[in-house]
């Protein structure tokens, strides 16, 4: 039973977290990618395929939170393909700074953060969809 509620409240958390982070997210990038609020020019040299990562990231985070709110075991699918976007777009990254690319050195620490963090909400959501699966009540072989 103390099981069980603890996967209630770690995946309310998470939802919580993936709805709080996404928003921030999405707002951001978008912010950037449409110059909104003269954000382009506060960001400095940003990297256009990193907010474009971001971008798709929130968009994840959001479907997850979604799949989760719905009980869903596709839920962390989501946290799945935004976290090798965000390895591939590191990775991307740690080649066009190595050319010398334009950049600001904030952005390789928000990089690494956001793809840790992101792999985080993958494991947390992997163990909430088995807690799930263990939990739900068996349909029997028995026929009458």
């Amino acid at each position: 039973m103390k099981t069980t509620r603890n996967a209630i409240w770690i995946r309310w958390t998470l939802i919580a977290v993936l709805l709080l982070f996404g928003g921030i997210t999405l707002f951001l990038s978008t912010s950037v990618l449409f110059d909104l609020f003269g954000m382009r020019e506060k960001e400095g040299n940003y990297v256009q395929f990193v907010v474009l990562a971001n971008f798709f990231a929130s968009i994840g985070y959001f479907a997850a939170a979604i799949g989760l709110l719905a009980h869903k075991l596709w839920a962390r699918y989501p946290l799945w393909m935004a976290s090798v976007i965000l390895i591939g777009t590191s990775l991307g990254l740690a080649w066009y700074v190595s050319q010398g690319g334009l950049h600001e050195p904030r952005t390789i620490v928000a990089m690494i953060f956001r793809t840790v963090l992101t792999s985080v909400f993958y494991f947390t959501a992997a163990w909430i969809g088995r807690s799930q699966q263990q939990h739900q009540p068996k349909p029997t072989t028995e026929r009458p």
